[in-house]
Formats: C-alpha cells, structure tokens, sequence
C-alpha cells in the first residue's frame, strides 16, 4: 500500500505564484464520474488521498461531494490549499468526516495582489484553530525562506495572536497549539526539463511511498511532476497494479533504491537533493 496518492481535482489555480511553476496542460476540472472511477481504481491502495497536485482545490464546485465520496470509501483525505477562498468553503471542510489534514500555503499571500494580509492570515488562523476543534490536524506552511519571505515576520506576528507563545518547537514543525502546527522550510527548485542536469546522485520517495494522478488520469511518480513529463501509464485505461509494474517504473524505482536518478526530469529536481 501506498502511503500517499495526490490525487488533482483540478489543475486550474485562482493565483500565479512565484514559487509555483503551474502547468501547461488543458484546464480541467474532474467530473463526479471521472473522480469516482479514480478512487475506485485507488481504493485500498493509499492510506492517505491528497485532493492536490497543481491547481486550487478550493475552486471545484464538487468539493463537498468528493469528500463525501472519499469518505465514504474509507479515504483520509489531506487538502493543501492557498487559503484565500476559506471565506466561502471553510465550512465544506470543516464538517467533511473525511478531512483528516488541512494544509494551508500563506507563502501564496505574495501571489494575491492587493489583498489584505491581516485579513488573510486571521481567516486562515481562524480556520486553523476551527479544524483543530474539529478533531482534525491542521498545517500552516511557509515554504519560502531564501526566497519571498519579506512578510514572514508580519506572519508570525499575526498568528502570535491566535495562537499566543511560547510555541512549541519539534524537529520538523513547530506546535501553535493542539493539532495546529506552522511548518517552515526553504524556497526549492521544481523539476523542469530545461534546468540543469544535477547529476544521477539522487533520492526520492516517488513511487516508494507516493505517486501522483493527474486530472487526466495520467500517473505521475510524484507530486512534482506538474506537467506529466514523466507518465507512467494512466488510471481511467489501466489497473494501478499494471501501471506500477511497467519497466519504466521498476526502472525508476530500483534506480532510487540504489540512490540514482533514471529519469531525465529527476535528474534535474532540486527537491529531491534534501533526501540526498
């Protein structure tokens, strides 16, 4: 079984962030019945389904219904939003039994041009402290050091507010309170085909504990691969099973079990150095 299947309900995004490289494929949104044959063919396969690859989850008119979907085929489910549609949907996640984890991105404040800071981070710490009254887990994420990180300790301050220190720090997050956790981290390189060849030394746990699925259907090895430059077969065609016995994917999969990089794209992702 695998530990985490990101599953993109929609590659359609409501902001252009710096840090996010978006996708060239067509604009869509699944249908019920495209994202019900999904999670039949992934049942049982994933201990946790990632409403998440490219795009805003936020933005799909179904949401509340795939959640119930989910749920009801035993699915915990993990949302990863940029948080500046909370206002309108905060309550579909907030009384979905499935949400087990509610990420939410606050570097992508910098991406809403003309909105206000202090009404975006007090709606997402409001959200916050809600899903943790919901028995849920939530993350609030500023991935952007080394990066656009100039409104960080703005940031901080606000959640201080919410959620008063001292804070409780861990190795790979820090505890705002209970269930509510601030995760920071670097600004990272995504895949691309055009970026430097980093050399084969390389790790990644695509495929070994994660894939991706595409909106179209197509598997990805991980949840980098925004534009499916790396298909591995797709779900709505073929059995999971099939597609992750390919010689492709075995290729891919032995090559990081002996630290090595197969495939161009890998070669050239700079997130996946941190597993170096």
């Amino acid at each position: 079984m695998l530990k985490r299947v990101y599953l993109e309900i929609t590659n359609v995004c409501n902001l252009a962030c710096a840090f996010c490289p978006g996708t060239n494929r067509p604009a869509h949104f699944l249908t019920e019945e495209e994202f019900d044959r999904l999670t039949d063919a992934l049942q049982g396969k994933a201990q946790y389904l990632y409403f998440h690859l490219m795009g805003e989850p936020l933005l799909h008119p179904l949401l509340g219904r795939f959640l119930q979907r989910a749920g009801e085929k035993g699915f915990r489910v993990i949302l990863t939003t940029n948080g500046t549609l909370l206002a309108d949907k905060g309550e579909i996640l907030l009384s979905a039994p499935a949400l087990y984890k509610l990420n939410l991105s606050l570097q992508s404040f910098e991406a809403n041009a003309g909105g206000d800071l202090i009404s975006y981070v007090n709606q997402c710490a409001a959200i916050a402290a809600q899903t943790a009254e919901a028995g849920k887990l939530c993350e609030l994420r500023l991935w952007n050091h080394g990066g656009l990180e100039s409104l960080n300790s703005e940031i901080l301050f606000l959640l201080s507010k919410r959620f008063p220190r001292p804070w409780e720090e861990n190795a790979r997050s820090i505890k705002l309170s209970e269930r509510v956790y601030l995760a920071e981290d670097d600004r990272f390189d995504w895949p691309d085909p055009a970026a430097a060849d980093r050399g084969e030394s390389c790790f990644c746990y695509g495929l070994r504990d994660q894939i991706g699925v595409l909106c179209d259907g197509t598997v990805v090895p991980c949840c980098l691969d925004h534009n499916g430059d790396v298909p591995l077969g797709n779900l709505f065609l073929q059995d999971l099973i099939e597609i992750m016995s390919t010689d492709k994917a075995r290729r891919i999969y032995d090559g990081f079990s002996q630290r090595k990089a197969v495939e161009a794209l890998c070669r050239r992702c700079g997130y996946a150095r941190r597993f170096t």
